[in-house]
């Protein structure tokens, strides 16, 4: 099993922008000193609370500074982009880690990044697919051309082509119930963030959907799950329950918010206003037991385990910072005892 620690370059709390950069940067190193598997990179646009816009530039930086850990887009939003641009930059950041990258990409959850980029949002389901196939044959193919209803090029040779062969892996990134058996028939691992839309308990059948579908469009194997999931790790419960308590509370909050904003929205999938009104109905200890993994190390390891055996979990993408109030030295704890008590019971 594959542990990576998400980091979104939080800067909540006061943090000036060159603050934020350090302090995650530091993070990133402690990963990589504790023997984490990788790190994953959001990618976020005019947020108030993170800087990190430009992940592909800040992998770049990460690359330079680690030697062992592996670099996740986690993930890349191609509809807002142009898909020679993400095969160059992407093959690119292949040769700096030596290999480490892997590409995970999306179509992008909310319409109002979308309309910032011009890129009409009931187009994103397209424009991803398109965009996924100009990139894999760029990667792939000495010289290519492409004629699609969102993009079109001639007789192109991009390079330089990947460092991995045939590209870096790929993985796409599931927030709805309609992608599962969509990714399942592309062929792709899948990585799963059920905030806005799952519970926990509930994923099951959706993972049953995915492989299925990934079964039935002849693919080898039985497909790849990862869960991009919060976890919080300390001594006892009462400070695994206490103390990121005010930065979940204040996540939960936003996220109903911006879900209901985005509830009249044509191209969104599934019923935004229901989810919205579930998700600000939740309590604190609704949240425990649906959405997060807080707890002791025995407690994390007990729960982890389960989601295993019932998901069949190849990769866990933990988020110690979810909110993104959680004070540092309060993630630096929780990351060594993760990595020190929790990620070697899974080795």
């Amino acid at each position: 099993m594959e542990f990576g620690l998400f980091v979104e370059f939080p800067y909540a709390g006061g943090l000036s922008d060159q603050e934020a950069f350090a302090q995650a940067f530091s993070l990133v190193d402690e990963a990589e000193n504790l023997g984490a598997d990788a790190v994953w990179l959001p990618e976020y646009h005019f947020s108030p609370v993170s800087v990190l816009s430009s992940p592909m530039t800040v992998a770049a930086a990460i690359a330079a500074r680690t030697q062992r850990v592996r670099i996740g887009m986690g993930v890349l939003c191609l509809p807002l982009g142009n898909p020679l641009r993400f095969a160059e930059d992407g093959a690119t950041l292949d040769h700096i880690s030596q290999g480490r990258l892997d590409f995970g990409i999306g179509r992008g959850t909310f319409p109002d990044h979308h309309d910032a980029f011009n890129s009409p949002f009931p187009e994103s389901r397209g424009r991803f697919e398109e965009y996924l196939e100009v990139i894999t044959k760029a990667w792939t193919t000495d010289e290519f051309s492409f004629e699609g209803e969102h993009y079109h090029c001639d007789t192109l040779n991009v390079t330089p082509k990947p460092f991995q062969k045939p590209h870096p892996p790929i993985s796409v990134g599931a927030t709805s119930a309609e992608t599962f058996p969509i990714v399942g028939r592309m062929g792709y691992p899948i990585i799963v963030n059920p905030s806005r839309a799952f519970a926990l308990r509930d994923l099951s059948p959706y993972m049953e959907e995915y492989r299925r579908a990934w079964r039935e469009a002849g693919h080898e194997g039985d497909g790849s799950v990862g869960l991009r999931v919060p976890v919080y790790v300390a001594e006892t419960e009462e400070e695994a329950y206490n103390e990121p308590m005010e930065s979940t509370a204040s996540s939960i909050m936003r996220l109903g918010e911006r879900v209901a904003g985005s509830a009249s929205r044509q191209g969104t999938t599934g019923n935004w206003r229901e989810e919205a009104a579930q998700i600000m109905s939740m309590t604190y200890d609704d949240w425990l037991r649906d959405k997060v993994i807080y707890g002791t190390p025995d407690s994390v390891v007990e729960r982890l385990r389960q989601l295993t055996e019932d998901l069949g979990l190849s990769k866990v993408i933990y988020e110690i910072n979810f909110g993104r109030r959680i004070p540092y030295e309060h993630q630096l704890k929780c990351l060594r005892l993760l990595n020190e008590r929790v990620v070697v019971h899974f080795k």
